[in-house]
């Protein structure tokens, strides 16, 4: 259950919303229980009211006020569920924010080994079952559990009102061993598997993508059938461990029920001997043991929901685990201009990064570099040279924080960087430059567009800066994808700019008036620029050449 403590403190994070939701969820269930039991009190009234008129007894009732009542609670019980509805998935969707944001800034901090120790497919699961599993611990654990608690005393309270205190003394002790069934019972009778039961779906899932990933692979090794019979097998054992769940799940259902309404019976019983001694009225002898009744509804969506806390841990596992920092990661992640402000670690005045005795490389692989050392000046524009392979990639994921260094330290300043694969969002272009510098104004947008020789092309779309980039920018050609992504970087306030190739499928003398610019516009910022070649390269005070 410590798992889920991280993913606990962001729900708590929004107590105002937390208490409305509950609010509205009380109000809904007190209304049903009041319905049932005023409703009940009524039915006996005039029941009693009819004999004693037909045995020549003068009698009345009063029609109006609980009559009222009922329509009263009739109609409170239908707004409050619309309210309550509308109100608290409203709230799943900001803790669902709440939740993936967090996730994204974990995973932002750990290294690029980290996140791709995990296939495609994985990371699919995370981001969608594992992130649905957490976003109901509210709606559906924690609200419902502490409400029919709190209901349950009341319950309690009126017992002890309307009846006497050994009466309250039975309620309360069924009904305490009916939420324990509901509840913690179903939890400890299927955490373990449906933890188990997590992972095998996860594994399922996983093995489906990959089946329809790989289906032209399977296709040509003729390898489909076997694949897809191996699929069935693992699909049949999830339905049968869930059959297994679903059965206990439904067994403390049925227990929790049958407290409940031993707990009615019991009430009834107390309620007959008060009736007897003319202690209590015959309608207020109904009124209790269908007050009680009507906690059917309450505690019937507990065991479905605690039967499901196992997976919600198992969930909780792999996340924590999955998105941890490295324990060495390199604080200095891009486009974050406050970061070293918080960490104190910033590199001297005049020195914009400096690398000290670093060793590089991919786990399980072997070293790239060792005792590299590095100084960048403040303003200055260092060019690295390397051929493919020769690991320059990998330096300028250590520089950004992306790949932890074997060995050694980095210090920096705030960073933006360019990465060598180009990476555009599925959104406009303006959604697209703003994550360099989300205070840019329309101007500088612009601005930077023409930096880029990308202005008259977006002054032609019809939707100009809020025109869609289609799927990873494929309504982009590779030249026009890449100098959205180096402008985004370029719009970036942070003081040390790394761009690793940053003229990927650019021709010379679009390369070459780009660069100019870009010298210009950078001025007082420091650049690492690593290329290929020197024809590939900007302007630099200085080259470093990889060999190897």
């Amino acid at each position: 259950m410590r798992d889920l403590l991280p993913w606990l403190r962001l729900v708590f994070r929004r107590p105002g919303r937390l208490v409305a939701g509950a609010a509205l969820i009380f109000a809904t269930l007190l209304s049903g229980i009041a319905l049932l039991a005023v409703s009940g009190w009524f039915i006996t009234e005039t029941a009693r009211v009819g004999l004693l008129i037909a045995a020549g007894t003068v009698a009345t009732i009063n029609l109006y006020v609980p009559g009222g009542a009922i329509r009263f609670f009739a109609v409170a019980r239908t707004v409050f569920r619309y309210l309550e509805r509308v109100y608290n998935h409203n709230t799943v969707l900001q803790l669902l924010t709440d939740i993936r944001v967090a996730l994204f800034q974990k995973l932002s901090l750990a290294s690029r080994g980290d996140r791709t120790a995990l296939t495609g497919a994985q990371w699919l699961s995370r981001l969608t079952s594992d992130v649905d599993a957490l976003d109901t611990l509210y709606l559906r654990l924690i609200a419902p559990a502490a409400l029919a608690g709190v209901i349950s005393m009341l319950v309690v309270a009126l017992t002890a009102v309307l009846f006497d205190g050994q009466a309250a003394l039975l309620v309360g002790l069924l009904l305490l061993a009916a939420l324990g069934v509901a509840t913690m019972g179903v939890y400890f009778r299927t955490r373990q598997l449906a933890f188990e039961q997590s992972d095998r779906q996860e594994n399922l899932r996983v093995g489906v993508i990959e089946h329809l990933e790989g289906f032209a692979e399977l296709t040509a090794a003729g390898r489909t059938g076997k694949h897809a019979a191996w699929l069935l097998r693992r699909a049949h054992q999830v339905s049968s461990d869930q059959a297994r769940i679903e059965t206990r799940v439904g067994w403390h259902l049925a227990g929790s029920h049958f407290l409940i309404n031993l707990a009615t019976v019991g009430a009834l019983w107390a309620g007959i001997a008060l009736f007897r001694a003319d202690a209590i009225s015959g309608p207020v002898l109904v009124l209790l043991p269908i007050a009680i009744l009507g906690l059917g509804e309450v505690y019937g969506m507990l065991p479905d929901a605690f039967g499901k806390l196992g997976a919600t841990v198992a969930s909780a596992v792999r996340l924590n685990r999955d998105s941890a920092p490295h324990p060495h990661s390199n604080p200095h992640s891009n486009l974050n201009p406050d970061r070293e402000r918080e960490t104190g670690d910033v590199a001297p005045t005049d020195t914009a990064l400096q690398a000290s005795d670093l060793a590089v490389k991919h786990p399980g692989h072997a070293l790239l570099f060792s005792h590299f050392d590095l100084a960048l000046k403040a303003g200055e524009r260092l060019g690295i040279i390397g051929h493919s392979g020769s690991g320059k990639s990998s330096l300028a994921d250590s520089f950004a924080g992306l790949l932890a260094p074997a060995q050694g330290a980095i210090a920096s300043g705030p960073q933006a960087y360019l990465t060598q694969t180009t990476v555009l969002f599925d959104d406009t272009l303006r959604a697209n430059l703003l994550l360099g510098s989300p205070n840019a104004s329309d101007a500088e947008l612009w601005r930077m567009l023409e930096l880029v020789e990308l202005a008259e092309r977006f002054a032609g779309e019809p939707d100009q800066l809020d025109c869609w980039l289609g799927s990873g920018g494929n309504r982009l050609s590779g030249g026009e994808a890449r100098r959205v992504a180096l402008a985004r970087v370029l719009l970036s306030p942070a003081w040390v700019i790394i761009l690793d190739e940053p003229f990927t499928g650019l021709d010379a003398d679009t390369r070459k008036r780009i660069s100019r610019r870009m010298d210009t516009y950078l001025q007082g910022k420091s650049v690492i620029s690593l290329v290929h070649g020197p024809d590939a390269l900007p302007g630099t005070d200085r080259v470093i050449h990889l060999t190897g």
